[in-house]
């Protein structure tokens, strides 16, 4: 009983942050609601038995992208007004789109709810042959390493194309004394939890995206607090760093069709140590990434 009282606030807690995020007629205020948003969506991952997305959303989805959506509103004119519709407007109108979608979803649905999957018996059962023994893991740099692949170029691509809307900075500047004072002894730690996820990422929850996640946080925190200097997109080990984990895992793709049985089939006894190089350089690109997202420049004169 008291599992599902949880579970009931958390939802119903959840639905009240999103619909106060869209509506809210203070900017700032949606924003916040918007990080708390994805705090509460980060546990209610880790009540259904995933810490590997309650992982990537509390780093990405409530943090990065929180400082992200907080670097745009300091850009905003001050004063500026609210657009669009009125709230009762917005309220039928989300109404009117949200309630035949879940009819639609709930009778899309109900027939899956009966059926068993069997990729979870299949993916159990290869874990052997896949260099991990995680199934999280194993499926993502294994049976469907393409995806992963895929992921890490399309960070790139959004990495080059918020390049395109010119600088972009957030930086404080008067450091908050207990920010710079704390920045000191959390980096630290944060960096140590992420070697911690990236080594566990074989055999518990964990990988590149999350321990890439948390050292670009550390990156912030420190930019932020004025301990670090401007990231420039010009100083070519940054860029290196970016591309590094795209270009080794093609590097790898090409090698095993080249030499072996196909595209990212790797050889037998060579999975794990792949995977591992694979995940090791994922994990510096994506944290390279997200802090030029969050606190790099853009674009420099001459550059």
């Amino acid at each position: 009983m008291t599992e599902w009282l949880l579970d009931a606030v958390l939802a119903l807690l959840l639905l009240a942050l999103a619909g106060g995020a869209l509506h809210a007629r203070n900017r700032y205020a949606g924003v916040l609601l918007f990080i708390a948003f994805g705090l509460i969506l980060a546990l209610i991952w880790a009540r259904l038995g995933a810490p590997d997305l309650a992982l990537a959303e509390a780093a990405i989805g409530a943090g990065l992208t929180g400082v992200l959506l907080l670097a745009a509103l300091a850009r905003q004119p001050a004063g500026a007004a609210r657009e669009g519709l009125s709230f009762a407007r917005h309220r039928l109108a989300a109404a009117a789109v949200l309630v035949p979608l879940l009819v639609v979803l709930v009778q899309g649905l109900e027939p899956l709810a009966a059926q068993r999957s069997p990729l979870p018996e299949l993916a159990a059962g290869a874990l052997e042959q896949s260099g991990v023994s995680h199934p999280v893991t194993a499926v993502l740099l294994n049976y469907r390493a393409w995806d992963t692949l895929l992921e890490l170029a399309v960070l790139l691509l959004a990495l080059l194309g918020a390049r395109q809307l010119g600088p972009a900075r957030f930086e404080v500047e008067r450091p908050w004394p207990l920010l710079r004072a704390w920045s000191r002894s959390l980096a630290p730690l944060l960096l140590l939890a992420g070697g911690y996820l990236l080594w566990s990422g074989s055999s518990a929850p964990g990988g590149a995206f999350q321990a890439g996640s948390l050292l670009a946080a550390g990156v912030v925190l420190l930019r932020l607090a004025g301990v670090l200097p401007a990231l420039r997109w010009s100083f070519w080990p940054l860029r290196l760093l970016v591309l590094l984990g795209l270009l080794l895992f093609l590097a790898v793709a090409i090698a095993c069709a080249w030499f072996g049985d196909g595209w990212l089939v790797y050889p037998e006894g060579w999975a794990k140590p792949l995977i591992l190089v694979i995940e090791v350089a994922a994990t510096l690109s994506i944290a390279a990434s997200l802090s030029l997202l969050v606190v790099g420049e853009a674009r420099e004169s001459g550059a």
